[in-house]
């Protein structure tokens, strides 16, 4: 079993640094314990059935996500968990928006059903609808006029943008011993080492840079467009393998309805584009209905087991995962996964009756998928707003997230903050025969415990095995069939026990110096 030290945690361990090196690991008979709920009597199967086929979808705001808040709110009280509660964290413009039925099909040159995805918060056909495919490529203003009058009851194909290239590396993989040890690894050594001056901005980023002003007002013209024509549906080509994906429109609450829009795999999409310009006449039906409600609230859902020591009780470490997903499948991989084994994580703790010195809250969020809306909501409502620190800021003592598929967690990145390394030493002690072996220096992005780094507080985001992750989620594939259990059940035991040692330790991670707030960009 190895682990990579930093050079300044070893000069910490070496010269007895403070707080920071006085941390202490639970003992082996409460790992033990903690092994053998989480392996040999594990939950993670019924949970994963309850996350993801009872669930359903859970689109931010959506009706879907307001009944699973309600049923994850049961399910922890079930658990004994102390006050679950939903709680509002955030205003979400775009309002609330359901998938009520989706078809599309391509009746001419001949006839052949089509698995798609309405893109989220667009509008719905008028009923049953038929009409003449063409394909619709704006680029610039002067293609606004060219389609001025020709595109009103036609079915809109936007260009192929997206080519398969043939892969041939596994679908699914494990990280490598070498891989590892290189996570282990300051990024500082390797640019020490192989010197390459700043980062330049690329020809691409430039122009990307000096054209947003450009685009913002082609975009606009564009959906002007598309509403005075009037076209019966926008196509979109994206997502692989016969696979649909997920994205939405940027609609806000009292805007028009926008025209109907569906995502189509790349293989359907290009196969019509082609036909189109190698002369065919392409025809399509569809029916689609997506009901919008005017509800502008994001949700977290949050319960936890109260902390015991009259002097830290009100201490939180906090373990989390986002909760919606985007529509198509049922959000397994993202981010169900995370969920799963943070309430799992809890029913170990739970079911073993430790009664923690600090409070161990599990937080699940909303609005992750549209800018970490549920994970910020918290931190200004308990830690940070506005410049300043919260009563709840100082009571902080360490958050893990997992948002990162259903793969086994090898080890934790802990975002340049070299005080840390010596408590996940002493917490991982007994957890290295379950494969988490590695502590990496280095930060990863992206996801909710970004919310708290911006804080200056210990927020960290776990190494996981990649599995299948990039090529399903925020697909319609995203299904319990994308999750690994036995690594889910290694990755709560691992949560379960990183948990009991932060809320037990006589210590806290130290907090990092909180960034200058970033400058606003119009």
């Amino acid at each position: 079993m190895k682990k990579i030290l930093s050079i300044v945690t070893l000069l910490a361990m070496a010269c007895g640094g403070g707080e920071a090196i006085a941390q202490v690991s639970q003992s082996p008979e409460l790992a033990g314990k903690i092994k053998n709920e989480g392996l040999n009597n594990s939950k993670i199967e019924e949970i994963s059935q309850f996350m993801t086929d009872y669930l359903g979808s859970r689109l931010t705001a959506s009706r879907q996500k307001r009944r699973a808040e309600t049923l994850v709110v049961e399910r922890f009280k079930e658990m004994g968990l102390s006050n679950p509660r939903v709680e509002f964290a955030a205003e979400f413009p775009r309002g609330s928006w359901d998938v009520v039925k989706t078809y599309a099909a391509m009746t001419s040159p001949y006839y052949c059903a089509f698995s798609v995805n309405p893109k989220a918060w667009t509008g719905s056909t008028d009923g049953l609808v038929k009409g003449e495919c063409m394909v619709f490529d704006v680029q610039t203003k002067e293609d606004i006029e060219k389609y001025k009058g020709k595109i009103g009851g036609k079915i809109l194909l936007r260009p192929a943008t997206q080519t398969y290239n043939m892969n041939f590396k596994p679908l699914a993989s494990r990280y490598t011993e070498e891989e590892l040890q290189e996570l282990a690894l300051d990024r500082n050594v390797s640019r020490a080492i192989s010197p390459s001056g700043p980062p330049q901005m690329g020809g691409g980023q430039r122009r990307m840079a000096f054209d947003r002003d450009s685009y913002m007002e082609l975009l606009k013209l564009t959906n002007d467009l598309l509403a005075s024509e009037k076209p019966l549906c926008v196509v979109t080509g994206r997502g692989t393998f016969n696979v649909p994906s997920g994205t939405g429109a940027s609609y806000k609450v009292g805007d028009p309805e926008p025209v109907p829009e569906i995502i189509m795999p790349i293989e359907d999409h290009g196969r019509m584009v082609r036909l189109i310009q190698n002369g065919q006449k392409v025809e399509m039906e569809l029916e689609l209905i997506n009901k919008f409600i005017d509800d502008q609230e994001v949700h977290n859902v949050i319960a936890e087991i109260p902390g015991t020591d009259p002097k830290k009780k009100d201490e939180i470490v906090l373990i989390g995962a986002h909760l919606d997903s985007w529509h198509g499948g049922t959000g397994a991989a993202d981010n169900a996964s995370g969920c799963i084994v943070m309430i799992e994580a809890m029913r170990i703790l739970k079911e073993l009756g430790i009664q923690p010195k600090r409070t161990i809250r599990i937080a699940l969020w909303g609005g992750e998928e549209q800018g970490l809306f549920g994970s910020r909501g918290y931190m200004q409502t308990y830690l940070y707003k506005d410049n300043k620190k919260l009563p709840g800021y100082d009571k902080f003592a360490l958050y893990l997230n997992m948002d990162n598929g259903s793969g086994r967690f090898r080890g934790i990145y802990l975002e340049n903050n070299d005080a840390a390394f010596p408590f996940f030493e002493a917490w991982m002690k007994y957890i290295e025969p379950l494969g988490f072996n590695y502590l990496s220096p280095r930060n990863t992005g992206s996801t909710d415990h970004v919310s708290f780094l911006r804080a200056g507080l210990p927020a960290y985001q776990f190494i996981q095995d990649e599995l299948e992750y990039g090529r399903t989620y925020h697909t319609i594939m995203d299904t319990y069939e994308r999750l690994s259990l036995g690594d889910l059940k290694l990755d709560a035991t691992i949560v379960a026990w990183l948990a009991i040692c932060a809320a037990d330790d006589p210590g806290r991670i130290p907090f990092m110096p909180i960034p200058a707030p970033r400058a606003r960009t119009n």
